[in-house]
């Protein structure tokens, strides 16, 4: 079973509740140097994410804009300036992730919604956890001879190559594989799993269509 992010969370969280002065909040980032954090119902579900970038918006010199974009302003920023909760700052709703997501699922929703990390929810909504960019990068520490051992099982199990015809080779996550397949579809897909074996850093795919000399 491939590493979910249960494995590689923390389940230690520092967050707030929506009611959070901006006193409170300034003081909870500054004093766990964390850049952000959950925001909490009184049910301890998630509600939204408040950050350091948030806050600034009062320290920064926010002048009012003229002309069109005027109204966007109001909505916007002119919001956070005058924000005093946790409630009025988050960023709501919070995007979150299970705990038993495979942590390919994580990085994309952190790719794909441009955020750094992500609260870990029960079924029910309830933080347990959260998750970094830094974290799902832990699949990378895998070690070269599980991975290569993982790879031969592909080969032998999944596409039933003889072991005399291939080779493969793991260094620093990079797999190479060489050989002979039958097709050249056959080869294209062997590639395409191995890049998805777990810790797979990139492929040097070197197979070949054809088959054995006699």
């Amino acid at each position: 079973m491939g590493t979910t992010v249960a494995d590689v969370m923390t389940a230690r969280v520092i967050a707030v509740t929506g009611n959070a002065d901006f006193k409170q909040i300034a003081r909870v980032l500054r004093q766990y140097r964390v850049s952000a954090c959950p925001v909490m119902n009184d049910a301890g579900q998630v509600v939204g994410v408040v950050s350091a970038a948030d806050l600034l918006y009062k320290t920064a010199d926010c002048a009012l804009p003229a002309g069109l974009i005027r109204l966007r302003w109001k909505l916007g920023e002119e919001s956070k300036i005058t924000a005093v909760t946790a409630q009025q700052l988050m960023t709501s709703p919070a995007v979150t992730v299970q705990a038993d997501a495979p942590v390919q699922v994580a990085a994309t929703v952190m790719r794909d919604r441009r955020v750094k990390r992500l609260p870990v929810v029960g079924t029910d909504g309830r933080l347990i956890g959260i998750v970094t960019r830094a974290d799902v990068l832990a699949v990378y520490d895998r070690p070269d001879a599980d991975i290569l051992a993982e790879v031969m099982s592909v080969l032998l199990g999944e596409f039933g190559l003889s072991a005399a015809d291939y080779q493969a080779t793991v260094s620093a996550g990079v797999v190479t594989v060489s050989g002979l397949v039958g097709l050249q579809e056959t080869a294209l897909e062997v590639a395409a799993r191995i890049r998805h074996i777990e810790g797979v850093v990139a492929v040097r795919d070197r197979l070949l269509a054809g088959t054995p000399a006699d």
